[in-house]
């Protein structure tokens, strides 16, 4: 029988494969290296190819598109209702071809290899701020235990480091622990340019893209959120309206409804841990100049100051620059600040 539907079941080394025909019934169980996959989707008919989103699966989505596959992508969590009895590869491969035929799944679109990259850098630097944060705090405790107490912030440190290791005779710290830490502070300066070089980099990319440039109009964005956003979102018109790329962020409330009475938590939290991070610090930083603003955003803000917290407030404004991203993006528009009439 022809195989209609491709599930596979993606694996570090090995992948599990389900072909399903026209009425769904399963014609098709096999294991396979990835190698083997990627020859066997070539001496295939095409078919509609489906996976879950995860590491490599962009990879080996762009391959089989180009033999002419339909590639079909999903997320995991929406997988997982059609897994049947008991969870093993050959079921995970099944429920991802059922899953794929199914009119109201949601699609994660294919990411080309510019996003990836993109994407893998802002990976690295959010590393790279991971580690040069632990080494600060690790040159906190190690003065705190010599009775230095620091105030916080970078700068604060710096200062206080370079007054006592450039000064021998001002510090009580024996030669041991000065070399120590003299070691970890250039490990630290060693991180500042590596960081310094990525932030330049990002800098660049959005003054060259035209997407990303138009979303550094938005206050609140600058390289770093624009790259990041452009690279995650790609093809803007998978999300219907700004809300949808707002719930895809995990910037919407999360509804608790029962019994036909609607309730209204926290956040969902869905999505990019990175991406609403970002957006949030973005919209942390803008809103002191935004809230004293003649606009109908400045006005929008100082009546949600009145009446909610100040990080409610934050997260809201994080969730409308989101919806102001789709709208820019979708059509290819600047931010423009509404005034409000005199």
């Amino acid at each position: 029988m022809p195989i209609t539907v491709l599930g596979i079941d993606l694996g570090k080394n090995s992948c599990s494969l389900v072909g399903l025909d026209a009425t769904g019934r399963v014609v098709l169980r096999r294991r396979m290296r990835r190698e083997s996959v990627i020859a066997f989707g070539a001496q295939l008919p095409s078919c509609v190819v489906a996976m879950e989103a995860c590491c490599g699966a962009h990879h080996m989505g762009r391959t089989l598109a180009a033999q002419g596959h339909t590639v079909r992508l999903m997320s995991p969590e929406y997988v997982r209702p059609y897994v049947k009895a008991q969870k093993n590869d050959d079921r995970d491969a099944e429920a991802i071809a059922e899953a794929a035929t199914r009119p109201t799944m949601r699609f994660v679109a294919l990411k080309s290899e510019a996003q990836l990259d993109m994407q893998t850098l802002h990976r690295v630097r959010d590393q790279l701020v991971g580690e040069r944060t632990a080494l600060m705090n690790q040159i906190r405790a190690i003065l705190l235990e010599r009775g230095h107490v620091v105030p916080q912030g970078r700068a604060r440190l710096a200062a206080r480091l370079a007054s006592l290791l450039d000064d021998e005779a001002a510090t009580d710290l024996t030669p041991r622990m000065r070399t120590l830490v003299t070691d970890v502070r250039e490990r630290w300066q060693f991180l500042d340019q590596r960081i310094a070089a990525l932030d330049a980099e990002f800098s660049e990319q959005a003054r060259s893209d035209e997407s990303a440039r138009r979303l550094t109009t938005i206050p609140g964005i600058g390289a770093l959120n624009a790259t990041a956003l452009v690279a995650a979102i790609g093809d803007v018109t998978t999300f219907a309206r700004g809300r949808d790329l707002a719930a895809w962020l995990g910037l919407v409330p999360r509804q608790v409804t029962t019994g036909g009475r609607p309730k209204l938590v926290g956040i969902t939290k869905r999505g990019s841990k990175y991406l609403r991070k970002m957006l949030i610090q973005g919209a942390r930083a803008a809103m002191p100049t935004l809230r004293q603003s003649e606009t109908r955003l400045g006005q929008w803000l100082r009546g949600l100051l009145a009446r909610a917290h100040a990080n409610t407030a934050v997260v809201a404004l994080a969730a409308k620059m989101a919806r102001t991203v789709w709208a820019l993006l979708r059509h290819e528009r600047v931010y423009e600040a509404a005034v409000i009439a005199a």
